[in-house]
């Protein structure tokens, strides 16, 4: 089976994932955007996350609901397979792994629809060019600085606009990468 890496996540305007102070309170779905992300998130084979977005999301596994739409990403969430990256955990809880190995050997065990989260996880993947499809939320907010959503690469990126959607005041862009 074929593996595709999308890196997905929410960001303003201006282009970061948290603002100044790590907060991301921003970028609370609607009904509407909620449903949208539980199809996406039931497409998906495996999800790489970083420390913070794992810990973020930890209340998911544990049967946080939020909205019409929650208890369905919630069980797509809990029965999604997921590789924790980080240096300071020592166990994760759910259906998730602790990386043993480098990201590029972590993603070689992979198959499919392989989602990845996390600003520094998905710099380290885009500086190897392990990422085929770049997906945003775009929020109607500028922050004026934070955690960057595309990380400083030694050369540009080309992409090709897939898909282009306003969800509800957010506007959901899919972008694959070209490969020469």
């Amino acid at each position: 089976m074929a593996r595709t890496v999308v890196y997905e996540f929410g960001v303003s305007l201006d282009g970061y994932i948290a603002a100044p102070d790590g907060s991301i309170d921003w970028t609370t779905p609607d009904e509407e955007e909620m449903t949208f992300r539980t199809a996406h998130t039931a497409e998906l084979d495996a999800h790489l996350c970083g420390r913070r977005l794992y810990q973020d999301m930890l209340p998911w596994e544990k049967g946080f609901t939020f909205g019409e739409s929650g208890p369905d990403f919630a069980r797509i969430w809990q029965n999604l397979p997921k590789v924790v990256f980080s240096r300071t955990l020592e166990r994760v809880e759910g259906n998730a792994t602790l990386a043993s190995q480098p990201v590029a050997d972590e993603l070689d065990r992979l198959d499919g629809l392989v989602a990845v989260g996390g600003a520094g996880l998905a710099a380290t993947l885009a500086a190897q060019d392990l990422i085929d499809e770049y997906r945003t939320f775009t929020y109607p907010i500028v922050l004026g600085g934070g955690t960057p959503y595309l990380p400083h690469l030694a050369g540009p990126l080309a992409l090709e606009l897939v898909e282009s959607r306003a969800i509800g005041q957010i506007v959901y862009q899919r972008h694959r990468r070209i490969r020469s």
